[in-house]
């Protein structure tokens, strides 16, 4: 296990390097700069001007050179500056993080509350009307896109019923973005915990232990339910690393203001340390949750202790 881990954690500087390379390569293909994108506001500005500015932000040099020295106060601590605003990147990157956390752990309750228990109810009524119906709203909140969800249920909640405001996170602790959020995770978190449950429920030590007089919900709550435990660490670990990372067009909805729009402001106005900062943290946040996710279902499962006793890893 010790080697496993260490062998990923050199796995991750090449990775690290590779994304933040090739992102900071594609924010230079655009026409416009971050100069040009400042000026643009202030009608006709010079030449001279534009290229005083561009020399003061350090954008004259060639590609690699700045990539290399940015790179290099990175790995000192020093994130750099905004080009838009001045404010030094790590503050103002800690004072947009907290609201995405907030969000973030209160869909995650959401989602629990809504798809383990509809999940398990599908499979135990197993091709019955309650399986059905959960099944036709798990299609449907798999189908709708994001955003649709988020305006739709502004639209009822915060419009028609009045029982939210319609922006600044939508009251109650940004209840409607959270909600926004887990209904399209809910549905899919549904249909993996129904039919993990149902290919349990068909295995032969299921079988042999009630033929051995064992009550079935004895057998459902000490031997099915803790089968489910690997399904949902490894869906948790995708939707930590994907609200983690910031979601844009919720946050763009509901004006929140957390690492999404942050990152979809900095794209747009070409705020390069900004953009970085953002794409080391979200590559950052899939690498390590991924990390534990193996890690936890190492604990968990047998076959990967065996796996990883044998020099599988």
């Amino acid at each position: 296990m010790n080697v496993y881990i260490k062998h990923r954690f050199l796995l991750l500087l090449p990775v690290l390097l590779g994304i933040t390379f090739f992102t900071f390569v594609l924010m230079q293909l655009p026409a416009d700069d971050t100069v040009d994108m400042m000026y643009k506001a202030s009608g006709a500005v010079s030449e001279t001007v534009k290229a005083a500015a561009r020399a003061e932000l350090g954008l004259d040099r060639p590609l690699l050179v700045r990539y290399l020295d940015w790179l290099l106060a990175v790995c000192s601590g020093d994130m750099g500056r905004s080009y838009i605003s001045g404010t030094p990147v790590t503050a103002l990157f800690v004072a947009k993080l907290q609201p995405t956390l907030y969000l973030t752990a209160l869909a995650l309750l959401l989602t629990a509350c809504i798809s383990v228990p509809l999940g398990i109810a599908a499979a135990l009524r197993h091709n019955r009307c309650c399986d059905h119906l959960i099944r036709c709203c798990a299609f449907l909140g798999n189908s709708l896109p994001g955003f649709f969800i988020a305006l739709l249920l502004l639209y009822c909640f915060a419009l028609k019923l009045n029982f939210f405001t319609v922006l600044g996170g939508s009251g109650f602790g940004g209840l409607l973005p959270a909600l926004a959020l887990a209904i399209p995770m809910s549905a899919k978190y549904i249909r993996h915990i129904r039919s993990n449950i149902l290919e349990e429920i068909n295995r032969d030590y299921v079988a042999g232990a009630l033929v051995r007089g064992i009550p079935k919900a004895t057998v459902f709550r000490r031997f099915i339910l803790r089968s489910l435990g690997s399904t949902l660490i490894t869906l948790f670990s995708l939707s930590v690393g994907s609200l983690l990372g910031g979601t844009a067009i919720i946050e763009m909805i509901f004006m929140i203001d957390g690492i999404g729009k942050m990152a979809m402001d900095a794209i747009l106005m070409r705020d390069y340390p900004v953009v970085q900062a953002y794409v080391v943290w979200t590559a950052l946040i899939f690498t390590c949750v991924n990390l534990v996710t193996d890690l936890l279902l190492h604990q968990l499962e047998p076959q990967a202790r065996q796996f990883t006793k044998g020099g599988g890893w």
